[in-house]
């Protein structure tokens, strides 16, 4: 029973350990180089989500054209179901406005967009986040090669 109480500690401590390391380190270092490098190799591959709620989330994106693709591995992607709502994504140093929701039903979609969006991440893993750029925004890259391949 010991181990027991050893182990399952030591798991906590690891998952508070990774939570930290993420919201207090890694997350605001990826978003400060996005803002100060918006030409840089990371932005290239990663852009910042601002959810309905105003918490911004830096993720992988892939671009197609009004519409761009995001995965979630996290419990962050709960705030859209039913529907989703308004948000922002941060782009290459350019503020894009649209619609952010989940979409956990079309799985041919799903399949598609990770096979370019996270190539080597297994395929069972991730909820698929679209975001419905404003038609002012839909001027930006058509071509998902050109940005936002994060292979």
């Amino acid at each position: 029973m010991k181990w027991l109480g050893i182990a399952v500690g030591s798991v906590l401590l690891l998952v508070v350990g990774y939570g930290l390391y993420m919201t207090q380190w890694a997350n605001p270092r990826v978003v400060r180089e996005l803002r100060d490098d918006p030409q840089g190799e990371l932005a290239g591959k990663v852009m910042l989500l601002t959810l309905p709620s105003g918490k911004a989330i830096p993720v992988n994106y892939l671009r197609d054209g009004d519409t761009v693709y995001a995965a979630a591995d996290g419990r962050w992607w709960r705030e859209l179901e039913g529907g989703g709502g308004r948000g922002s994504v941060l782009i290459r140093g350019e503020t894009l406005t649209g619609h952010v929701r989940a979409e956990r039903k079309d799985m041919d979609l799903r399949d598609s967009v990770f096979e370019r969006l996270r190539p080597t991440a297994p395929r069972v893993f991730g909820t698929m986040i679209i975001i419905e750029l404003d038609p002012e925004a839909a001027g930006g890259p058509r071509d998902p090669s050109a940005e936002g391949d994060a292979s």
